[in-house]
């Protein structure tokens, strides 16, 4: 009997245990306009009736974006509706009365077990959450009590949970949410306890008088 329950203690600890992370504070996923693009994000110009000078524009190292017609604009050092602003000014020396839609498209980095990992561009009301689900959300394989986003040099377990954290906070520029696989044990309970209850069951056939 004592060798049944030492089996039976086993099946329980391979079981997978629960992660803990603390709940990181709740953060407005509100749409920033005050935060400049950049290098590597894309600036989406849409000028209502002019298709042929609207586009999407990668931001170079530099930070200066041609635009047609108007050349060069440096677009990393002012916020979005002072860019929206600037084009309207420069745009309205040829155009009369440009109606101009600016948006800054954040680059971001998706990694680990999610169905698409990569690179992504995500507009404002994009949050980490959402980042996942542009990769096409996390496999069944993956952990999903583990979630990181990696935002500067600053590693951050976040929780995808129903309740508001930094997984609901708009994305930034240069982000990386990384989504690890499961442990082997929690990929395989069930090979693990089947494995377990048959050795339970050999050698209490093999002891038993």
């Amino acid at each position: 009997m004592r060798l049944i329950g030492l089996l039976a203690t086993l099946c329980v600890g391979a079981l997978p245990a629960q992660s803990a992370f603390a709940q990181q504070a709740p953060s407005s996923a509100a749409v920033r306009s005050d935060v400049a693009a950049q290098p590597g994000d894309k600036v989406l110009l849409k000028i209502y009736r002019e298709p042929d000078l609207s586009g999407e524009f990668v931001v170079p190292e530099s930070g200066q974006v041609d635009f047609p017609k108007i050349g060069s604009v440096r677009v990393d050092r002012i916020s979005t509706d002072s860019l929206r602003s600037l084009l309207i000014a420069q745009y309205a020396r040829s155009l009369r009365d440009p109606a101009i839609e600016v948006t800054v498209l954040r680059r971001v980095n998706v990694i680990g077990a999610v169905r698409n990992p990569g690179f992504y561009y995500a507009d404002p009301t994009v949050t980490v959450k959402g980042a996942l689900a542009l990769a096409g959300g996390v496999v069944p394989d993956g952990n999903r009590n583990k979630v990181e986003l990696l935002r500067g040099n600053k590693r951050t377990a976040i929780q995808l949970s129903s309740e508001p954290s930094l997984a609901d906070s708009p994305v930034q520029s240069g982000d990386q949410v990384s989504a690890p696989e499961k442990s082997w044990f929690s990929r395989n309970t069930a090979l693990v306890v089947s494995g377990i209850t048959g050795i339970a069951l050999v050698v209490v056939t093999i002891i038993r008088p």
